[in-house]
């Protein structure tokens, strides 16, 4: 078997300039600094105003900074939870303003210095409705930024809010003004000029062939600089190839293994540790209540027929058995991440007898049409959960059927409303606001497909935002997800953990689950398991 390190080398060669002490198959490469990682799918785009998806953004995070980061598991209205990035120092001006001071000496990898235009040049561009980044809901007409002097920002915001310091540094990535400013914001979309990739972070592009790899390497201007002086990212096209990247031993590390078999694999080589971490995302079951013109579904539009069919269902036993060790079962809409998580959430226990009750109730089972349940045929994982669930409401007399479709037409028949029911996964971000567009009336149009729509649980949601105090504040979010799931609406089925495979060479890995390799610049490289592995590789 090939080590990571010669990858590089075999895999790469003829085309990728070595690192110096790599031009040679010799144990010497072990000091390379390499990392290899497996990544499911290739980005489009690494500007960050364009990245939408997780894999543009592991890498984009390395290249780019924020003016500061939130601690893994920080509640966003904290300001205590924040810590220096590009800003050294922040303080509050008043209840709608901020100050930021920009780190001295802080450079773009070109070697010019980051001024405050950068800054007013970056939230500009994220604002910016050519380009529609992702966070431009939170930016555009709500904060106007201007510089004090060339290495101080103010930020104004139109409103008071609890999450003002999360709004100014979790959306934006700051990008150099002098390499942008002239290029059409029209064009952006499809430039891969790699020269244009210039940040301010730890690492910087080297090299990118299209459907193949991308290599960054560390700045050496950076302070301090990186231990991993080399990260080659290996694109594949589904989960089965990253895995077999891993256990072959053409990959270093991989984001999230998946089902409890294939953490099994990983954990049989004793070249590999397995690393749990709580994921980010949750998933559930959502009922249809009504379609895109209003009119309610005809049947699960009654409260105490979907509150039967929750407690059919016995939501522990499925995640552990499909997920494995460390999934949970949410007491609402969140991951295991989300602040508002709170055990005294009131939710609807597996309880056959009271599903009974409840059905005949909604008038009998009888009076049932047969439910579609609608899942991605790309997902093994739902269909499991799908079929679990068909068989629970079987068992109280409710028949259903499973309608397992391609991902573009599962999203299409969420948007038009075609399904009973569907099986889907949100990701979270550190902040619970996304819940408005996920089950509030506000959300009909974005991605409550299910028009869920309940006035007294949008204003105790509104609230619960609103509110600066923090006791106050997980109250609030207690009473709306009391009322969200009196009202079930969804049956919300698990919260997982991911599994990450990292090669034991690698030390000091942590594991930020909001950005995962964000903590790449601070691993280190055991040498002697490194220079063991070489010279085994060569031997062969």
């Amino acid at each position: 078997m090939r080590s990571a390190w010669r990858l590089g080398l075999v895999v790469l060669a003829g085309s990728l300039p070595v690192a110096a002490g790599c031009g040679e198959r010799t144990a010497a490469c072990a000091e390379c600094g390499t990392v290899v990682v497996a990544a499911t799918g290739e980005p489009p785009s690494l500007i960050p105003p364009l990245i939408y998806e997780t894999v543009g953004r592991d890498i984009s995070d390395l290249i780019y900074e924020r003016l500061a980061d939130l601690a893994p598991a920080g509640v966003p209205s904290d300001p205590s939870a924040y810590r220096p990035r590009l800003a050294e120092r922040w303080e509050r001006v008043d209840e709608l303003s901020w100050r930021f001071h920009l780190r001295p000496g802080a450079r773009w990898h070109d070697g010019r210095p980051v001024t405050a235009d950068d800054v007013i040049f970056s939230f500009d561009a994220f604002s910016d409705s050519t380009l529609g980044a992702a966070a431009r809901s939170h930016l555009a007409g709500k904060l106007a930024v201007t510089a004090e002097d060339s290495q101080t920002v103010l930020i104004r915001f139109r409103e008071p809010s609890a999450e003002q310091l999360y709004d100014a540094t979790f959306h934006v990535r700051i990008m150099p003004r002098h390499v942008w400013a002239d290029i059409p914001r029209a064009r952006w979309e499809a430039d891969t000029a790699l020269e244009h990739l210039i940040g301010s972070g730890p690492f910087r592009p080297r090299q990118w062939e299209r459907a193949q790899y991308l290599v960054l390497e560390a700045d050496t201007a950076a302070s301090p600089a990186p231990a991993i002086r080399r990260a080659v990212w290996r694109f594949v096209e589904d989960p089965d190839a990253a895995l077999n990247l891993v256990l072959s031993h053409e990959a270093d590390v991989l984001e999230a293994v998946g089902a409890p078999d294939r953490v099994r694999r990983v954990a049989a080589d004793s070249s590999l540790r397995a690393i749990r971490y709580p994921a980010a995302a949750y998933g559930f079951l959502a009922f249809r209540l009504a379609d895109r013109r209003g009119r309610s579904h005809p049947v699960l539009h009654r409260r105490e027929l979907r509150q039967a069919l929750t407690h059919a269902v016995d939501r522990g036993r499925l995640a552990g058995a499909f997920l494995g060790s460390g999934t949970r079962v949410p007491p609402g809409p969140m991951s295991q991440l989300l602040w508002i998580w709170d055990a005294e959430i009131a939710v609807l226990p597996f309880d056959t007898a009271a599903a009974t009750r409840l059905l005949a109730a909604a008038g009998g089972a009888r009076a049932i049409p047969p439910l579609e349940i609608l899942v991605p045929a790309t997902s093994p994982t739902r269909r499991s959960f799908a079929l679990a669930v068909q068989e629970a409401w079987r068992k109280i007399g409710v028949r259903s059927t499973i309608a397992s479709v391609d991902f573009p037409i599962f999203q299409e028949r969420l948007a038009q409303g075609r399904f009973d029911a569907y099986i889907g996964a949100y990701l979270d971000e550190p902040t619970p606001r996304g819940l408005a567009d996920q089950w509030s009336r506000s959300g009909w149009d974005a991605l409550n497909y299910g028009r869920y729509g309940n006035p007294v649980f949008d204003s105790l949601l509104q609230e619960a935002v609103r509110e600066a105090d923090l006791p106050r504040a997980r109250r609030r979010w207690r009473e709306a997800m009391d009322t969200l799931n009196a009202d079930a609406p969804a049956i919300f089925l698990y919260a997982p953990a991911n599994v990450a495979a990292v090669q034991r060479r690698l030390e000091n890995v942590t594991i930020d689950p909001y950005s995962w390799l964000s903590g790449l610049p601070a691993w280190t490289i055991d040498r002697s398991r490194a220079l063991a592995r070489d010279s085994l590789a060569m031997s062969r």
